[in-house]
């Protein structure tokens, strides 16, 4: 089995995923390979993932490969269906609007319904590695908390404010079938595939044939 990672310490039932994050991010990219992004129009990136049920080599290999290619995209959160992958795994490296730094992994997330109360909405610009060089802006809850298991299969929490908030609501959509622009109106959405018409990504990527 891979290492047992640091980010899965529980600190009030929730994962502490801001230590070591520099550390334990690259010892998952050096263990991984990049791998191409699929883009807006891949089957696979618009139905829901199967649910993970072996939590195996395969499993952390698939990770650590994330890891990788998430590098590579200079990206802060990536699902397994961007390279291709059908299984409910997205992993993280992304920056709350405080600047702390939060590194990990959800299997088989399920996003929290929020209460009323919790519900404050954040107007941000948002953008996708599977669209490339689009973004729009898209409302949002700026808490989110995300309920799954890590790559042993033990239970997990994660959760987040500002801009880390949306990466985790932003990347649970995906593994159930739902890009960012899916949430546009017609004309913004229509607006972001002009600018990925028009743009040249920066990293790898699957063509839709």
């Amino acid at each position: 089995m891979a290492q047992q990672e640091t980010d899965e310490q529980i600190n009030d039932g929730f994962v502490v995923d801001t230590e070591d994050c520099e550390a334990r991010e690259l010892a998952h990219r050096e263990r991984g390979t990049s791998r191409p992004i699929t883009v807006v129009g891949n089957p696979v990136l618009h139905r829901e993932c199967k649910d993970v049920t072996e939590f195996d080599e395969k499993l952390a290999q698939l990770i650590d490969d994330m890891f990788a290619s998430q590098r590579t995209a200079e990206g802060v959160g990536l699902a397994a269906n961007q390279i291709g992958v059908d299984l409910k795994v997205f992993v993280y490296d992304c920056m709350d609007d405080e600047g702390v730094r939060h590194v990990g992994h959800v299997v088989n997330p399920v996003l929290q319904d929020l209460p009323a109360d919790r519900r404050h909405l954040d107007d941000s610009n948002e953008g996708c590695l599977s669209v490339p060089t689009a973004y729009a802006s898209l409302a949002r809850p700026d808490y989110a908390e995300v309920h799954g298991k890590d790559m042993h299969g033990n239970d997990i929490k994660v959760r987040g404010t500002g801009y880390f908030a949306r990466c985790l609501q932003h990347e649970t959509d995906h593994l159930y079938g739902f890009l960012y622009i899916d949430k546009l109106s017609k004309r913004d959405r229509k607006d972001a595939l002009r600018q990925m018409s028009e743009g040249t990504p920066r990293y790898p990527v699957v063509p839709n044939d």
